[in-house]
């Protein structure tokens, strides 16, 4: 199963730590937060891995290059100033995600969900396999409802999408590369047609969105990012 990590927002609420350097590089724990995406996908089994990027993406290149260092084998998918959206982002990447569903991962999250879980996961007639989280003090009002293993976009309680998904191509027919499309619109569809199943996932996850967030979280981790 091949992996792809969003790392193309511009991170607007991060600057001006953001103005100098791309948020999936801004240190957290010792290390770019980026960076234990790619530890924990390798230790996984996860061999291909693509990364989006924009705003100063040519720094996330020469940060990461062709990722041997943690044995894997590193895909770039450039994206115009402004990024495409999530859906967008997808879809500029499919011809480097293959036939098969896939995983993606958002670069801002902090998370300790299995990753080595996902080539497991059997989508059946699914789309869609997304990862909840309890819903954090900033979005109190949630995403979506989960009910015996099936996510919807009604009912209660609603939880948090933690920006982890497992994806099929399908999901993403008819959008035309080069193009912005959002991904909540896609999947809201899918719902509505029985076609998306989910998890609630208690374990450590954090939006990084923040600086205030960022700091807090190297801290915890033990690492020195100034912020």
């Amino acid at each position: 199963m091949r992996a792809m990590i969003l790392a193309a927002g511009r991170g607007e609420r991060m600057r001006p730590l953001t103005d100098t350097c791309p948020k999936p590089l801004l240190p957290v724990g010792g290390k770019p937060l980026i960076v234990w995406h790619l530890e924990r996908l390798a230790a996984a089994g996860f061999r291909e891995v693509v990364i989006n990027h924009a705003h100063l993406g040519m720094q996330i290149e020469a940060a990461l290059g062709n990722g041997s260092t943690w044995g894997l084998s590193l895909a770039y998918s450039p994206e115009p100033p402004g990024a495409l959206e999530t859906a967008g982002g997808i879809v500029q990447a499919l011809s480097l995600l293959g036939d098969e569903p896939f995983l993606v991962i958002n670069g801002d999250v902090y998370c300790d969900w299995d990753v080595g879980r996902a080539p497991a996961l059997a989508l059946g007639e699914d789309q869609a396999h997304l990862v909840l989280v309890p819903n954090p003090p900033q979005h109190p009002e949630g995403d979506f409802a989960l009910a015996d293993g099936r996510v919807t976009d009604a009912g209660t309680p609603r939880h948090t999408f933690a920006g982890i998904g497992l994806y099929r191509p399908a999901l993403f027919a008819g959008l035309v590369a080069g193009q912005p499309a959002k991904l909540a619109p896609l999947l809201r569809q899918a719902m509505a047609r029985g076609q998306v199943g989910g998890e609630l996932y208690r374990g450590r996850w954090e939006d990084v969105g923040t600086p205030a967030r960022l700091q807090a979280l190297d801290a915890e981790l033990g690492g020195a990012a100034r912020v």
